[in-house]
């Protein structure tokens, strides 16, 4: 069975259906074919920020690009770092 791709829309108007009208997980996975804990997985994110809610493939989150970027900023400065550690023994050698 291949994996079906739901669409942001798809997803939020899931999420509006389970919540506003009363039907329950159970059945709205029933009538869609889809298992229940994807549309309890869709709840809770909706539910934990639903402006930034299912940003879409190969796009993150605002602060896990921020985080990404970070990371790659340290691993950058420390090897800056170990440049620098590296050419002062160099100089302090050199000096003697």
């Amino acid at each position: 069975m291949a994996r079906r791709k739901c669409t942001r829309e798809f997803k939020l108007k899931a999420v509006k259906l389970i919540q506003e009208r009363g039907v329950t997980v159970a059945q709205a996975a029933r009538n869609l074919g889809m298992h229940g804990t994807v549309w309890r997985r869709w709840i809770l994110e909706s539910a934990a920020d639903a402006q930034q809610a299912f940003p879409g493939q190969g796009q993150m989150k605002p602060e896990q690009a921020e985080l990404a970027r970070l990371r790659r900023e340290v691993i950058k400065l420390k090897a800056e770092r170990d440049i620098l550690k590296k050419a002062a023994a160099y100089f302090a050698k050199e000096a003697l």
